[in-house]
């Protein structure tokens, strides 16, 4: 079963990986994972993606699909995986859907999720990280404060930059010219179906299962 995860930060695409990855048998596989994997390992791409993100700037699209690739040939995803954080941009679809085509992956679904605008911010801005071991909390869910103690370690709870409300607008506003228009190329593949990300956790955990026939 191969499925990508859709849709801006703040939809619940992290939840629900983790419940399908456990519920499926199959991995979870992150941009953020695969990076890191990629330069733990020392893999040649590895080295490039470090050299890239230590000055600071975007890993290229070429680097990424070459780790992509590194993953999508690797034991772990013989059964199957839970694609999330790529593609991000039309031209890594395509590059993508290359791959895809060369390593005969051709029944696949990407589920989008449904989420406006006010409720990711909502949803962010209510977000709290544990100084300790960076562990993330909800205000909304989790009965903590900003600067109150951590529920497990009892360091201190702040506010991450990325989840500020004014930040949070800005990556949205990213997402709409850069990230939305990927969903357009996989509608026309006839891959892509929406799941209403606004319901409870477990309804989306249902419906996506229904969805790709789990």
């Amino acid at each position: 079963m191969r499925i990508i995860l859709f849709g801006p930060p703040g939809v619940g695409k992290g939840t629900q990986a983790k419940l399908l990855s456990e519920e499926l048998g199959i991995p979870h596989i992150s941009t953020g994972d695969m990076l890191r994997a990629a330069v733990t390992e020392g893999t040649e791409l590895g080295k490039k993606a470090k050299a890239t993100m230590d000055s600071g700037s975007l890993v290229p699209d070429d680097v990424m699909i070459g780790i992509v690739r590194e993953v999508l040939t690797s034991p772990r995803v013989a059964n199957g995986f839970l694609l999330d954080g790529f593609p991000r941009t039309v031209a890594q679809a395509q590059a993508l859907a290359s791959l895809f085509d060369e390593l005969q992956i051709k029944n696949y679904k990407v589920i989008d999720f449904c989420v406006n605008d006010a409720e990711i911010i909502r949803r962010l801005s209510a977000r709290v990280m544990c100084v300790n071991d960076g562990k993330i909390f909800n205000k909304l869910t989790d009965a903590v404060t900003l600067n109150s103690p951590c529920p497990e370690c009892g360091g201190k709870l702040i506010q991450r930059i990325d989840d500020a409300e004014e930040t949070v607008r800005k990556r949205l506003a990213i997402y709409h010219t850069t990230t939305e228009p990927v969903l357009d190329f996989y509608r026309k593949k006839g891959v892509a179906v929406q799941v209403d990300g606004m319901a409870p956790i477990e309804t989306v955990n249902q419906e996506i299962k229904q969805l790709v026939g789990a």
